[in-house]
């Protein structure tokens, strides 16, 4: 990747889960830095190198490229003991981590968790399906500006002073309005955080000027978006959202560093469509084929093990996620998952009220009426080991003909090329177009 970019942003032009720590990775050798600019352990990325699999839930997917530098901007909600096990479980495994977190990203407190479960169960039908790891009750405490960052971990009487008005917030709400006492005292709460301050010292730094410096420098910049367009809570199907914005235009919030340069917005497309949740889902698949794309596919959530629903690929989704990212290059995934299908179908618009619509709605209920208008393509072959080498050797026109004519048509429909071709989970199982 000799003309890489000096910015890349990479997000999800879906639901999430389309594959965006496989294509970090890709990216990875070639870029100085990795960056995570929102978003929590509520997110899941893997990444395959060889034989080996790393499930990362807050570290930047860039930290299995040995030359990265990895950051957890301002913009993320980090839970430290996640944080901590994860660094220990890379280090297990021989991976010494170049790991900076802003000391401007706000902290998760157990009190966020347990109101994380509290609101699910309050939400009813309008539940967000909540990974209930305290994403949402830690954003609405920054909102409310009284959360707690990563640096007040390295002053203990800061911390306390802090954690006296939170706590006394949180867990009021906890047992007023949701009956619920919450267990743990806020000595034995600061007590826990204080140790965690201790652990992390080395990797709290001030990564709005590391970024700055690195960017002035000429180094080379990756934004790791985690979940996916559909799920930002302006532009996605809210409030069956998350919590932060995850669209490319938040990168620079989210990390701190304005950027002038022209940037690479790759959005990560998978060849059908996969959520979890309960916000409508126009080409859902409810019968055998869904439940082979969901095995094939390994449709369970990195974080929560939870099946995913699934469907065919929905181009008014796409065309919103081009919109609202600046997208410049598709990236798609997860075309070998379809081998094997006589028929793939494509949506590329809805009907609602009798009428064809080839924008997504704002109007939630309008969603809720919508049926897919498909396209029907003749499907590929499984891949087998000697197809996947072929390909590795003879590049794109080695692909089955069949898939390079589906791969085609999303570019040409949404206006946005298909530069990056993933056909399997391994790094090696990638195309540059």
């Amino acid at each position: 990747m000799s003309h890489t970019p000096q910015v890349i942003v990479i997000i999800g032009a879906q639901w999430g889960d389309e594959g965006k720590g496989k294509i970090t990775d890709v990216y990875a050798s070639s870029v100085d830095y990795v960056v995570r600019f929102q978003g929590g352990n509520n997110a899941g990325h893997t990444v395959m190198v060889q034989d080996e699999v790393y499930k990362l839930h807050l570290i930047p997917s860039g930290v299995v490229s040995d030359h990265t530098v990895n950051i957890i901007g301002n913009g993320v909600v980090v839970d430290p003991k996640v944080l901590l096990e994860e660094i220990a479980g890379l280090e297990a495994r021989g991976i010494s981590p170049t790991l900076f977190v802003s000391e401007r990203a706000h902290l998760i407190m157990p009190y966020h968790i347990a109101m994380d479960e509290a609101l699910s169960g309050h939400q009813g039908a309008l539940a967000a399906g909540s990974t209930k790891r305290g994403i949402a009750p830690v954003y609405a405490d920054k909102a409310y500006r009284h959360g707690i960052r990563v640096g007040d971990l390295l002053d203990p009487v800061m911390l306390r002073e802090k954690l006296e008005k939170s706590y006394a917030f949180n867990t009021s709400i906890l047992s007023e309005v949701f009956h619920i006492s919450f267990e743990k005292t806020l000595e034995a709460v600061h007590a826990e955080y204080v140790q965690y301050g201790v652990a992390l010292r080395k990797y709290i730094h001030d990564t709005e000027l590391e970024l700055h410096k690195a960017y002035t420098l000429g180094q080379r910049i990756l934004f790791e978006g985690a979940q996916g367009m559909s799920l930002d809570p302006d532009h996605g199907m809210y409030p069956h959202t998350t919590s932060s914005n995850n669209v490319a235009g938040y990168s620079e919030v989210g990390a701190g560093i304005g950027v002038n340069a022209r940037k690479k917005v790759v959005g990560i497309v998978k060849a059908y469509v996969s959520r979890v949740g309960n916000s409508p889902f126009v080409t859902e698949l409810l019968d055998d084929v869904g439940n082979k794309i969901r095995e094939d596919g390994q449709e369970y959530g990195t974080t929560t093990g939870r099946p995913r629903r699934v469907g065919w690929l929905d181009l008014v989704q796409v065309k919103q996620a081009i919109r609202t990212s600046g997208m410049t290059d598709i990236a798609m995934t997860k075309l070998d998952v379809l081998g094997g299908h006589k028929h793939i179908l494509v949506c590329v618009g809805y009907k609602i009220h009798g009428k064809i619509v080839t924008d997504m709605p704002a109007n939630l209920a309008d969603v809720r009426l919508a049926t897919p208008l498909y396209k029907t393509f003749p499907g590929w072959p499984v891949l087998s080991t000697e197809d996947i080498d072929r390909v590795r050797q003879e590049g794109y026109m080695a692909l089955p003909e069949t898939m390079r004519a589906y791969i085609e048509y999303v570019e040409q429909t949404v206006l946005c090329k298909v530069s990056i071709v993933s056909f399997g989970p391994k790094r090696s199982e990638t195309l540059m177009r």
